[in-house]
């Protein structure tokens, strides 16, 4: 029988370690020997297998069954049974990206899991967000890189005139998303988690119900229940959409044309992006910014350069600290109109006649007809309020038991990866483990070309952060024009930015703008996500000549007082204290070795 100790190294890490041995084997706690302490163990890696490639000489560490824990094993081609008394062990109201990572994670671990969608599977994310803008973008770039004859004679190429066919464009669009749709939709049911067709509402405590608007409904229960519904496109007042010349970012990944001069109202990521396609594609844009500067949110340091690169050289023009307060669409032959004024002062700007206007002014979470005064809910701003375990908070500001909301709906973070991790935390709660997911380690990113990537805190934030709390902040930078790879490829503009402290070493924010910057990013995220210190991972050693040596370069030019650890800070602090706690033991735990060993088997580390 197989048996599993868990030695929790932090409250999201925890190690196993398997035997193979009879009902006895089985342990749930681990005692540290005199021959071995914390500062003697050597780890290969902070993954489940930690131990597994790692030799010492050592004597066996010695488990015994002291505290015995029931753990959930779970078959990846059954959906599980269902908790005494419910239908499902977790209900999840919307299929995004946020729900169907829940969802593939429930099933993991063993529970009953349905997930109810009254569009399509795959959300905003696969079918009008993340999934088709990039294939947009993907011809973008190539276009770009195609018309631009300086950089193709850089290379000794040749191109003739590029052109593109905008039914071809769209299809590509289009195709890719109902290709990851279907996948998303494959892997689901391949699981056996059971897709239930249907707006979903709560209905009451640990009930849901779904169906079509006047038509059949039918209620189900669930131990757990999950709200997914992530967001729709934010429409100002005074702003007419008809989805032909005046549209949101729904319409326009369709590209159902392709306007002389368009208005992008909005400059964040949304605004960004399409600029960078209808650009490519021959447009010419006017960025509407209600801010003093364009690409609010950004690093300010990151976003002039940007503006520098992405924006003076191209086709567009921009007016910003002004609102768009009425925007009418072309119709009877005349122009889509746009009525500008002073942000301020409210006194009128300009009026612009174009031949289409985009709004990107943002998403707004889909939380209507959910049924939350069921449960005594009060949205905050069309937002679910919840804790920082994504549970769902009433009106009397008390947790509401067994109900969870995570993704756009909660307003936490609007991104479709984070709903995802959300997912998953709130899927090891409901198994039983305690998570919280730290949102200042998921990366941000804009698929320009050159792209901009984010995590953390900007300098500003950082800079606030450090003089309320009585610290000292530093910032080191470097530039992709030292870097091989970047020069190989002619693409050598771009920066990347990290803001930290000094004096521990702590990763506060890292920011990059420039070739493949979203790829780049990660190893940043992760070192904020494990608590590393820039002082260990400064040796880590990264392939030549590859773009991943910018981040190198970055992490070895900060200058920290501390000096490094032989392990990450969280991990050598929860090693300590796991072997500060049981130390009082290991005397009395040795008395009695003999006796702890007899009639069981040892389980060798080594």
């Amino acid at each position: 029988m197989q048996s599993s100790i868990s030695l929790s190294l932090s409250s999201s890490s925890p190690i196993t370690v398997r035997s193979n041995g009879g009902a006895n084997s089985a342990a749930s706690d681990l005692f540290f020997s005199n021959t071995a302490t914390p500062s003697q163990l050597r780890f290969c890696g902070l993954r489940r297998e930690a131990f597994s490639g790692c030799k010492s000489s050592n004597n066996a560490l010695l488990f015994k069954q002291l505290r015995p824990k029931t753990k959930i094993s779970a078959s990846l081609s059954t959906n599980g049974n269902s908790s005494k008394g419910f239908d499902y062990d977790l209900v999840i109201i919307g299929a995004g990206v946020g729900g169907h990572g829940a969802a593939l994670h429930a099933v993991e671990k063993g529970l009953k899991t349905a997930i109810i969608e009254g569009d399509v599977v795959g959300g905003t994310c696969v079918n009008r967000g993340c999934v088709p803008s990039k294939a947009l973008l993907a011809v973008s770039g190539r276009m770009r890189e195609l018309q631009n004859e300086h950089h193709m004679k850089s290379f000794g190429l040749q191109v003739a005139a590029a052109g593109y066919d905008r039914q071809g464009v769209a299809d590509h669009a289009q195709n890719l998303a109902t290709k990851i749709r279907n996948n998303l939709t494959n892997s689901m049911k391949s699981l056996g988690v059971d897709i239930l067709t249907g707006f979903g509402s709560v209905v009451g405590p640990q009930k849901v119900k779904y169906g079509t608007i006047g038509g059949t409904e039918t209620v189900i229960t669930a131990k757990n229940i999950i709200i997914a519904t992530g967001s729709v496109p934010f429409v100002p007042k005074g702003v007419e959409v008809d989805g032909k010349t005046v549209i949101t970012s729904d319409h326009a990944l369709k590209l159902e044309t392709v306007p002389e001069w368009i208005v992008i109202v909005g400059s964040g990521y949304i605004g960004l992006e399409f600029s960078d396609v209808y650009t490519a594609l021959g447009s010419e844009v006017t960025f509407v910014e209600a801010l003093d500067q364009l690409m609010p949110g950004f690093d300010p340091e990151i976003g002039k350069l940007a503006q520098r690169v992405l924006i003076n050289p191209r086709k567009i023009d921009y007016h910003t600290g002004v609102f768009a307060t009425k925007i009418t669409p072309a119709k009877d032959g005349k122009p889509v109109t746009i009525e500008l004024i002073d942000a301020k002062t409210k006194e009128p700007k300009d009026t612009l006649e174009v031949d289409a206007a985009l709004i990107a002014t943002g998403r707004a979470p889909f939380t209507n007809g959910l049924g939350l005064e069921n449960v005594n809910v009060e949205t905050q701003r069309g937002f679910i309020p919840v804790d920082e375990r994504m549970r769902v908070i009433d009106s009397k500001g008390e947790l509401v038991p067994h109900l969870y909301c995570i993704g756009d709906a909660n307003g936490k973070m609007m991104l479709a990866h984070a709903a995802s991790a959300q997912g998953i935390s709130v899927v090891e709660q409901v198994s039983g483990k305690d998570h919280v997911l730290n949102h200042l380690s998921i990366p941000a990113a804009c698929f320009t070309h050159p792209e901009i990537s984010m995590v953390g805190l900007t300098e500003p934030q950082a800079r606030e952060k450090a003089e309320k709390e009585g610290f000292e902040i530093s910032i080191a930078k470097t530039s992709f024009k030292a870097n091989t790879k970047a020069l190989a490829e002619n693409e050598g503009e771009g920066i990347a930015k990290m803001i930290y402290r000094p004096d521990n070493g702590e990763i506060l924010g890292v920011h990059i703008f420039g070739m493949h910057a979203a790829d780049l990013i990660h190893e940043a995220s992760n070192a904020i996500a494990l608590g590393t210190r820039i002082q260990d991972i400064k040796y880590a050693v990264h392939a030549h000549p590859t773009l991943s040596e910018v981040i190198d370069e970055l992490f070895k030019s900060a200058k920290v007082r501390g000096k490094a650890s032989l392990l990450p800070p969280q991990l050598t602090f929860s090693l300590v204290l796991k072997w500060l706690k049981t130390r009082f033991l290991v005397r009395l735990l040795n008395q009695f070795r003999s006796k702890l060993v007899e009639g069981q088997e040892a389980v060798d580390l080594s």
